[in-house]
């Protein structure tokens, strides 16, 4: 394995950063360091173990050693309510050389390579997602909705880019980017302005990595393609009829012209037969006034061939010309945008990382910097799954996600490890495995 890689070293990066955190305290009872507290924080989310830190205080009590410290390097281990005092005022993209580190192991490894797509391009899919709503706890940060009967809803969101491939099971996500009142703006963050601060703050790094934007409807305005122009990053985004009315004008004067390109192709499911229609069209106005973009357009509708029945329709605008040769990659890979939501939010959400529960809100920070360890937890699997022989064989052997945490959990309660390696070694032991 590529010791960039490693476990040590993605934490060495993690603890490297959290002691370039600026000392918010005052006064002299600094008893647990910041780098404690994120420590804490993230080995809750890596070892998907709400009960993690109690059962290592136990431990510390019996054995004067814990997990705690000899698997993550944390010198004391705070209460919760200590973690959250000391990480709120923290702003999350301080984690973002983690992210950085952790990525650029992967592309000197060569795994970027195996992710690339349409063009030899990298597939970067954006999608927004909740992380928090009550309509009680709120804070300055918090953004808000009103419901049908009056009520308020508030609210934490983020923007959580991943790379993606078709027909890879894995995602690899980037640096979020989080939504929240924004200095000099009268109105509420949204999806689109987070997404434009994300573009505009990686565009270099995602034009040497050529990359091409995947999102969803609400990304296929004007302001949003006319910044991904500028910054000469290809995309492919959904546009639905009730978006751009303008544009779909267009396509269906065109249509009655006959001058739509069409193509279909007969496929097999496995179990039945289906068409594959498909309609495209090259530079047409985007919406309208002078300054609209001219983008090129696509749409694909599945049809079972017995019934006719329509079983899937959905259409994008992309910068790449369409031809009767492309149309087919370039529909595919913009399908591959749901990825971040199967493979990535949903992971998350419901896959024992448990993102939408409420770890803690806080008055600032705190629950935007708990998202993002709990993202880095994330990547770090995702990297292991990908490179670490050892995990490779145990996540093998014992089938099941929820088995393979099962299992750190009880042996990390009762058993002291000297190091992540060891906890692994004494898995592959234990059951009689051949070391990889």
């Amino acid at each position: 394995m590529n010791q960039r890689l490693s476990f040590a070293n993605l934490l060495r990066s993690l603890c490297e950063t959290l002691d370039q955190i600026p000392e918010h305290r005052i006064g002299t009872n600094k008893q647990y360091t910041l780098r404690d507290a994120g420590l804490a924080a993230f080995s809750v989310f890596h070892m998907q173990s709400p009960s993690f830190l109690a059962h290592q205080r136990t431990m510390q009590q019996a054995k004067g050693r814990s997990n705690a410290q000899s698997i993550f390097g944390m010198e004391e281990i705070p209460c919760d309510n200590q973690i959250r005092t000391l990480l709120d005022p923290v702003d999350p993209n301080c984690l973002n050389p983690v992210y950085g580190e952790a990525i650029g192991g992967l592309e000197e490894a060569g795994w970027l390579e195996k992710f690339r797509s349409f063009h030899d391009k990298l597939l970067v899919a954006m999608d927004g997602t909740w992380y928090f709503s009550s309509q009680r706890i709120h804070c300055d940060y918090c953004n808000h909705k009103t419901n049908p009967d009056n009520t308020t809803t508030y609210f934490h969101a983020a923007i959580t880019p991943v790379i993606v491939k078709a027909g890879e099971k894995h995602v690899i996500p980037l640096e979020p980017e989080f939504l929240w009142p924004q200095d000099g703006h009268e109105k509420q963050d949204c999806e689109q302005e987070a997404a434009k601060r994300w573009i505009n703050a990686h565009a270099e790094r995602l034009r040497a990595w050529q990359v091409i934007i995947l999102g969803d409807d609400l990304l296929s305005r004007q302001p949003f393609c006319s910044l991904l122009l500028e910054k000469q990053l290809s995309f492919i985004l959904v546009c639905k009829p009730d978006s751009q009315p303008e544009l779909y004008r267009w396509i269906e004067y065109l249509d009655a012209q006959g001058v739509v390109g069409r193509l279909s192709l007969r496929c097999w499911n496995g179990h039945s037969a289906e068409i594959y229609h498909y309609r495209y069209f090259n530079q047409v106005p985007l919406c309208g006034g002078e300054e609209a973009p001219k983008l090129n357009w696509c749409e694909l509708t599945i049809t079972a061939e017995d019934t006719g029945e329509i079983l899937y329709r959905n259409s994008f605008i992309t910068n790449f010309t369409i031809t009767e040769t492309t149309v087919k990659d370039i529909v595919r890979d913009g399908r591959t945008r749901w990825k971040i939501e199967n493979e990535n939010n949903n992971v998350l959400k419901t896959k024992g990382y448990h993102l939408e529960h409420n770890f803690g809100h806080g008055q600032q920070f705190l629950s935007a910097i708990l998202v993002s360890l709990n993202i880095l937890a994330f990547l770090f699997h995702t990297i292991f799954d990908l490179v670490d022989t050892k995990y490779q064989l145990l996540r093998h052997t014992l089938a099941t996600r929820k088995t393979f945490f099962n299992d750190i959990r009880a042996l990390t309660r009762y058993l002291l490890f000297q190091s992540w390696d060891h906890l692994l070694d004494f898995m592959i032991t234990q059951l009689e495995l051949l070391p990889p």
